[in-house]
């Protein structure tokens, strides 16, 4: 009797140590300390400079390029049991790709709300419009499809900062993939945050949840002084 409850203390401990072993959730702050969020541990962080590249179309060794490793930061997490940063465009799983971008004075005077909507995939229907002819333009069939706008909400910040959350679906090759945005311009004007959640839509239908919750994590710091 006395080895058998020996037993299951020693097993309840073990499970207590396992379970502190391994935290819920990964706390992340950008390069700067600005930003904040958290993602769950399940998922696995990614090198995002292979979507720098994509979303800038700037050559590794260019100017523009070295100008942007110094002023943005960005991260990328899948869940995936596969992770790849492909699944930013496409995955049965959740994808949380996050940058801070500090702006340059010409971009801090060209700033708005559409903009901040815009500043990843194009959302409104002037960068829609925009897009469509560029890939026109260059006898390119266009990655991003049939855009269906699913819910656009202002955002309530603290201190003059700015926001938008922006939920839609894109059609990539055979799927649909839904998108949830953030993006908060800081009250000095003078960094943009964004978050941009995905994975196709029946992923996104069932994890909803999932993806509020990861949003709403998201959040300017204040820094001091």
């Amino acid at each position: 009797m006395k080895r058998t409850r020996a037993l299951i203390a020693l097993l309840i401990a073990v499970t207590l140590l396992s379970a502190c072993g391994q935290p819920e959730f990964t706390y992340v702050r950008d390069r700067d300390g600005t930003t904040y969020f958290r993602v769950p541990s399940s998922f696995t962080q990614l090198d995002a400079n292979p979507i720098e590249r994509y979303l800038s179309g700037d050559h590794p060794s260019s100017q523009a390029a070295a100008l942007r490793a110094r002023l943005v930061w960005s991260t990328a997490f899948d869940q995936s049991a596969d992770p790849s940063v492909d699944h930013l465009l496409g995955s049965t799983e959740p994808f949380v790709y996050a940058t801070v971008h500090q702006l340059t004075e010409e971009q801090r005077d060209a700033i708005s709300i559409n903009r901040l909507r815009d500043f990843v995939l194009p959302v409104t229907e002037q960068m829609r419009e925009l897009y469509l002819q560029q890939t026109t333009a260059t006898g390119q069939m266009p990655v991003f499809r049939n855009f269906e706008l699913l819910d656009d909400q202002l955002l309530s910040l603290d201190g003059g900062a700015k926001g938008v959350r922006v939920r839609f679906n894109y059609q990539i090759g055979n799927h649909v993939q839904t998108f949830d945005h953030t993006a908060i311009l800081d009250e000095k004007g003078e960094r943009v945050s964004v978050m941009l959640i995905g994975c196709q839509v029946s992923c996104y239908r069932q994890r909803a949840g999932e993806f509020d919750k990861i949003a709403s994590s998201f959040k300017l710091l204040r820094l001091p002084g």
